[in-house]
């Protein structure tokens, strides 16, 4: 699966290089190492040994089909083209520390809001830079972990029950997107603003969070038609991992799910303290806890730091105190002011 990387703050900023180069399980390194503690999920009539299979098998693969970083600044606010920050975004379809303008643009480069996200190619999908995440559309990003189920089947069925106006902003060919456009289709139904306006406007979490859970909803329903038209000849269809993260610059929603009675999606974490850690102004080091830094220091003093969430596939520091793992179908949304809320992804399956 793909593994993804997402800090927010309101007042905060954070240096790409401290977040996605300097710790040694950044995001840029977990191409084929992964550190998953708490992640034991022992279910009815299955056993260790089935436990850590799954596991593997939802966080195995090697991530070295592009990468791709965004993050915020007011620049165009100052030349009084919009209000509010706007995304910038760098993708390439290579390892990130292997290249050198990456490498610069993280060493210089700070910020409030950062999307970040490593691919892992499911089926045939082009292995192309605009398939990379994260996706923009005006300004907001979206990055997903995880597959659509029998995407190649409900392909055409997805865009179908997309508007008009969403199919237009389609550039790729994965699952993913065509996820984001279904997501923004009922986003624009639930509030009333057609694309591409709908990508303009700031929107209450509330309503983002319920439109994600329709456009969810919708992929399960249109599955159910396609192995109903199919009859006897339908397939197997996988269950869908929809590890997604959506924000506006000031606000972001996180959801984990897999619509499966005992099966576990891929990981994911959220901190509200490792920021401190992952900042070069405050005391502490990204590696302190590992084993290889014995002698690490004792921590951050996370009450200079400002308020902050990090959501990821994985830790990318080696405090497990700093990190906790979002629940199965479980939904975390941070609010303007920080705030963070725990609810259930309200999904029927």
């Amino acid at each position: 699966m793909c593994r993804w990387f997402a800090y927010i703050s309101a007042t905060e900023s954070a240096l790409l290089e401290d977040v996605l180069i300097v710790p040694a399980h950044s995001l840029s390194k977990q191409v084929q190492e992964h550190y998953l503690p708490y992640l034991e999920h022992f279910e009815p009539d299955t056993d260790v040994k089935a436990t850590n299979r799954e596991i593997d098998l939802r966080n195995r693969y090697f991530n070295a089909d592009g990468f791709g970083v965004a993050w915020y600044t007011t620049t165009r606010e100052a030349y009084g083209e919009c209000e509010g920050s706007r995304p910038i975004m760098y993708r390439i379809v290579r390892q990130p520390l292997t290249d050198p303008v990456f490498r610069s643009i993280a060493a210089h480069t700070a910020s409030t809001a950062i999307f970040a996200h490593v691919r892992a190619a499911s089926g045939s999908t082009a292995i192309v830079d605009s398939n990379c995440h994260p996706f923009q559309f005006g300004r907001y990003l979206f990055m997903h972990n995880g597959m659509v189920g029998g995407f190649s089947l409900i392909r055409r069925r997805m865009v179908h029950a997309m508007s008009d106006e969403a199919a237009q902003h389609l550039a790729g060919t994965t699952d993913s997107e065509h996820l984001a456009m279904l997501f923004f289709t009922c986003l624009a139904q639930r509030v009333g603003v057609r694309a591409p306006q709908v990508f303009e406007v700031q929107h209450p979490l509330e309503d983002v969070k319920a439109a994600l859970e329709e456009a969810i909803t919708t992929v399960i329903r249109l599955q159910h038609e396609a192995l109903s038209a199919a009859g006897e000849d339908a397939p197997a269809f996988e269950p869908s991992s929809l590890n997604v993260a959506i924000t506006d610059g000031a606000r972001l929603l996180a959801v984990r799910f897999r619509n499966h009675a005992t099966e576990h999606p891929p990981s994911l974490y959220f901190s509200t303290t490792a920021g401190a850690t992952l900042n070069r102004k405050y005391p502490g080091h990204p590696d302190a806890g590992h084993p290889r830094n014995e002698e690490g220091s004792s921590g951050a003093d996370e009450k200079v730091h400002g308020a902050h969430v990090v959501v990821a596939s994985e830790p990318t520091t080696y405090k497990q105190e700093e990190w906790e793992l979002v629940r199965k179908n479980e939904c975390i949304m941070v609010t303007e002011d920080m705030k963070l809320l725990r609810e259930t992804v309200n999904v029927a399956f």
